[in-house]
């Protein structure tokens, strides 16, 4: 009988106790750990920014899921990990011996980076987590009696902007509703090198397409931007030129300030000897094994991928959606494997593929693989990616509470979209 422990109860971890379960005989026990006992669906934060979604809407108990699928649950931050002895430490004290661990965590939200950032001290809010988001939510309610400038944006290293934008779109459409838009001006403040990069060298007419939207909302943007330091009311940005050479110092005034951070790994992979890169995201192989031990595997946001393109200000690869899912399914596969006696041989499929809100509206891309020259570079927009990401939010949801570990993206929402025919042929072979 084998123990599997994962690590990270998130949009990567769940699926992976799911399908884990549904690929390893009866006797072999898994067991979930997570700081907080909730799962928090990721996607639907802005909306929780702008109380278009309560926090209680995107908040799922974890334990009763998983007790239904007779998958043990933890809820307690890992403090530390020795991959010698195959054992973790939990912030209760409790140690915790496995034979194979699958890293989920997700990210350490690098505000320390930026002085003045972040919303735990610092002056700018964030959406990357439900309580974020219900934060701004609070001070945006006052906000409204008093409205001023905002901005909008990513600090550099950050390797998700489709949250940026999506966030400055549907505050403006927020805004407009409630007949305040003209007393708020907003600014984009991106660490992108041009609108529309999205930390992949720009997907298809990204460039051009989020540039008209943003001039059609009335949005004014920074990019190359540096940001240095936040103090109150401003946001201190230095523009770099296509050389990374000062171009522009930027002193940006707010009223109210979401800035999504960089992104590192947490502490406790980050102290195991050749486990992460310098940065704490965890390197793997093709199989999404640990490079240094072969009873650890990653997926998600915490796993070292390269920038697509080195950059004036440094940006980050994105980790979406379906590319999680596809690592998930691959490790439940590999670890079942292994128990068999048998090679690993599952990959997951590295391709970009995003539905971003806006709004009223919405973007889709696809980039595949993520890295150009790409088999498909395809950006779209309309009213139907909003209902789209609506849907799929609604989908995700039901798929937890039922427990199922059927992948959302390839089986349904492509399929509904009439997009699966731009993945099926390219793929690589995840296991079906």
């Amino acid at each position: 009988m084998a123990h599997i422990v994962i690590v990270g109860a998130g949009i990567g971890g769940m699926p992976a106790a799911y399908e884990l379960r549904e690929a390893l005989p009866a006797q072999h026990r898994i067991t979930v750990v997570n700081a907080v006992d909730y799962f928090q669906f990721v996607p639907s934060n802005p909306w929780v920014a702008v109380g278009w979604r309560q926090a209680a809407d995107v908040k799922l108990a974890i334990g009763p899921l998983l007790a239904r699928k007779h998958i043990a649950f933890i809820p307690q931050a890992m403090t530390a990990l020795d991959a010698q002895t195959h054992r973790l430490t939990l912030a209760d004290g409790q140690t915790l011996a496995y034979d194979h661990l699958v890293i989920t965590t997700g990210p350490r939200l690098a505000f320390d980076e930026v002085p003045g950032s972040g919303p735990h001290g610092g002056h700018t809010h964030s959406v990357c987590t439900v309580d974020h988001a219900a934060a701004f939510w609070r001070d945006y309610q006052a906000f409204l009696q008093d409205p001023g400038p905002v901005v909008v944006g990513a600090m550099p290293g950050a390797s998700c902007f489709g949250p940026a934008y999506e966030f400055a779109f549907i505050l403006a459409a927020d805004l407009r509703k409630r007949k305040l838009r003209h007393k708020v001006p907003i600014t984009f403040v991106t660490s992108e090198p041009y609108i529309g990069h999205l930390g992949l060298g720009g997907v298809g007419d990204s460039k051009s397409m989020l540039e008209s939207d943003l001039r059609n909302q009335d949005i004014k943007w920074v990019t190359n931007a540096r940001t240095t330091r936040v103090e109150p009311g401003v946001l201190h940005a230095t523009e770099l030129d296509g050389l990374g050479q000062p171009r522009r110092e930027h002193a940006v005034a707010f009223k109210l300030a979401m800035m999504l951070p960089a992104f590192k790994g947490i502490e406790p992979l980050m102290a195991v000897p050749g486990l992460t890169n310098p940065r704490g995201f965890v390197l793997i192989d093709e199989y999404q094994r640990s490079t240094a031990y072969p009873t650890i595997w990653s997926a998600g946001v915490c796993v070292a991928i390269p920038p697509v393109e080195g950059t004036p200000v440094a940006t980050g690869a994105p980790k979406t959606g379906y590319m999680i899912e596809t690592m998930v399914t691959a490790i439940a596969h590999n670890i079942a494997a292994e128990l068999a006696g048998k090679p690993a041989t599952a990959s997951g499929t590295w391709n970009a593929i995003c539905l971003a809100d806006m709004g009223n509206t919405g973007a889709a891309f696809i980039a595949l693989p993520q890295i150009p020259p790409r088999n498909v570079n395809w950006f779209k927009k309309g009213k139907w990616v909003h209902l789209a990401k609506i849907a799929f939010e609604k989908y995700f949801m039901h798929k937890l509470r039922s427990g199922t570990s059927e992948p959302v993206y390839e089986r349904h929402v492509l399929k509904a979209l009439g997009i699966a025919r731009l993945i099926t042929p390219h793929s690589k072979g995840t296991p079906s």
